[in-house]
């Protein structure tokens, strides 16, 4: 590693990466962090390593559980929060002195997409545009279509689906992230890399309703029928009936988080499938409002490349 170096410092270190190091050292596991961020995990690796090497020192413990931050990574984090604070108190008393963009834009989306992505970018937003008044409606995949078409929301963030009728509105990608699967610690799938879906389907798969009509289609191209003997809503109630030891999941991996995996183990799904892609709805035809336009603007001026997929730090 170089020697630390104050001016190499400050010309090489952006506020991305240290917002990156300190989602790493929260999530215990760079590639959840990689995740939370919508990077891909290659990428958060190569720049906390340049991290490492611009400060000159590890900055980051890695073991079988994860990472935890160095004694040195500890003074960092440190700074850093206060650095990002600053930055943060910086543009909202900036702010104050210009004149805000008014009017309102309602959101329409599914707790699987605002609860590890949207909600943290909606927050952003609505700092950076204080005058807006933002509606936030959490709906199922196909009622965000629906909300979209009709003139109900202005802007609606949703998994596609086969299933999904996109007649009247327009569409435009957004993210990408995997789905894995979720069984017990003491599951003999446990121990695989990965997974396809014909190893599931002998097992008691406790789907998500929003992922019925994928299993029943991937059922049917293995010539099976799925009759699941549990109909769930929320991906915290499936989690919860795998924990307990009722059966297996699948899950976009976005959703894990660290404490669950004292009892439940994440496999890859081999299955093309098993990538989400996630799209942003807008009315066919519909010029946006500016503060609908400004949101848009925002969510895909996000980092984007590879999809985010999480894997050990």
């Amino acid at each position: 590693m170089t020697e630390f170096n104050r001016l190499h410092l400050i010309r090489q270190v952006d506020l991305f990466t240290l917002r990156l190091f300190l989602s790493a050292v929260e999530e215990q596991q760079i590639g959840r962090a990689a995740v939370r961020e919508n990077i891909a995990a290659s990428t958060a690796t190569k720049r906390i390593q340049d991290l490492e090497d611009i400060a000159g020192v590890k900055l980051l413990e890695r073991g079988p559980k994860g990472v935890v931050p160095s004694p040195a990574g500890a003074v960092l984090v440190r700074y850093a929060r206060q650095i990002l604070d600053s930055i943060e108190n910086l543009r909202s008393e900036i702010s104050a002195f210009t004149e805000g963009m008014r009017g309102k834009v309602v959101v329409a989306s599914a707790r699987s997409i605002i609860a590890p992505f949207l909600a943290r970018e909606l927050g952003d937003y609505a700092r950076d545009f204080p005058l807006v008044e933002l509606v936030v409606r959490e709906v199922e995949n196909a009622a965000i279509i629906e909300a979209v078409s009709r003139g109900d929301a202005d802007v609606g963030v949703f998994a596609m689906a086969h299933e999904l009728e996109l007649g009247g509105v327009d569409v435009t990608p957004y993210r990408r992230d995997r789905l894995v699967a979720v069984v017990p610690n003491t599951h003999a799938l446990s121990a695989r890399e990965t997974v396809r879906f014909e190893d599931l389907l002998p097992e008691r798969l406790i789907p998500v309703e929003s992922m019925l009509g994928m299993f029943r289609a991937a059922a049917k191209r293995l010539g099976a029928e799925f009759a699941p003997p549990f109909h769930v809503v929320s991906a915290g109630v499936a989690i919860s009936l795998v924990q307990a030891g009722l059966g297996v999941t699948v899950l976009p991996e976005c959703l894990l988080s660290h404490d669950m995996f004292d009892q439940v183990t994440s496999i890859a799904i081999d299955e093309s499938w098993a990538v989400r892609t996630t799209h942003i709805a807008t009315a066919r035809g519909r010029v946006l409002s500016p503060p609908a336009a400004a949101l848009m603007k925002q969510l895909l001026d996000r980092p984007r490349g590879e999809p985010a997929v999480s894997g050990q730090g």
